[in-house]
């Protein structure tokens, strides 16, 4: 619409970045205003609160020291990301199971899962799962070589165990709702490097919050971060970083429909 605003396209609230792990949320975070959020706002480890932003302002950060300091957050956000870089501490823990009282949409990555793996969760219909092979083992208690042996049957079984859709990462990643699964045919071995993860829950994120369901973010959001890799492979796969995938999932997210 020609007379839309920023309250039109959702506030995605990404909780992550642990002491020393700021760089995971502020990947997300960017990602998220990459694809079209209206409102990013990141809550983080008070240490790093003040300089998350400075090459990219269009973030609003807060120091979250404990569980209450995101009660406002919460309730003005209309998507959560939560686990870049969140790490395995107490204070993960804390804000993890306080993020999980809510009924707000989430994605859940990265540590996140790892947490959640170690706890009896409810299954629940209003959240994506978005582990890679390991972080999949850990939910359904198997190896990440079982995971790779059948991963159809693996993306299966957690979607069952813990509900939602589960995005199951690596070479030809799977999007499961329950009732099907699509694969993701773009791609390649230039994303085996630190925070791409953490990119694709912040483009899944920002689709989700623009009020596409859960299955279509999650699928549509995993072609496009796995298609601007592509295009980015095109100086080379060795070397590629998380980053170099922002211009072009700034192009995809108003080309794909």
């Amino acid at each position: 619409s020609r007379c839309s605003h920023k309250g039109d396209f959702g506030n995605v609230l990404l909780i992550g970045g642990a002491k020393g792990m700021s760089g995971a949320i502020r990947l997300a975070a960017e990602a998220s205003l990459r694809c079209g959020a209206g409102l990013v706002h990141v809550a983080t480890h008070p240490v790093h609160a003040e300089y998350i932003n400075v090459n990219r302002p269009e973030i609003m950060v807060h120091g979250a020291e404990q569980k209450n300091d995101l009660k406002p957050l919460l309730e003005n956000a209309s998507v959560i990301v939560i686990g870049p870089g969140l790490g395995k501490s107490e204070w993960a823990q804390e804000l993890l199971t306080y993020v999980l009282n809510t009924n707000k949409p989430m994605v859940v990555d990265a540590d996140a899962l790892n947490l959640l793996a170690l706890q009896s969760v409810k299954n629940r219909d209003n959240w994506i799962l978005t582990p890679h092979p390991k972080e999949a083992a850990r939910l359904i208690s198997v190896s990440s070589l079982e995971i790779e042996q059948d991963r159809y049957q693996s993306v299966a079984a957690i979607q069952k165990k813990y509900g939602g859709i589960c995005v199951l990462n690596g070479a030809g990643s799977l999007v499961n709702n329950g009732m099907k699964t699509v694969v993701c045919t773009a791609g390649n071995p230039g994303m085996s490097s630190g925070g791409m993860g953490d990119v694709l829950s912040g483009v899944i994120a920002a689709i989700l919050a623009q009020g596409h369901s859960l299955f279509d973010a999650a699928a549509t959001g995993t072609y496009i971060h796995a298609r601007s890799a592509d295009i980015a492979a095109n100086d080379g796969e060795r070397g590629m970083l998380a980053s170099d995938l922002f211009p072009h999932l700034r192009i995809l997210v108003n080309e794909v429909k």
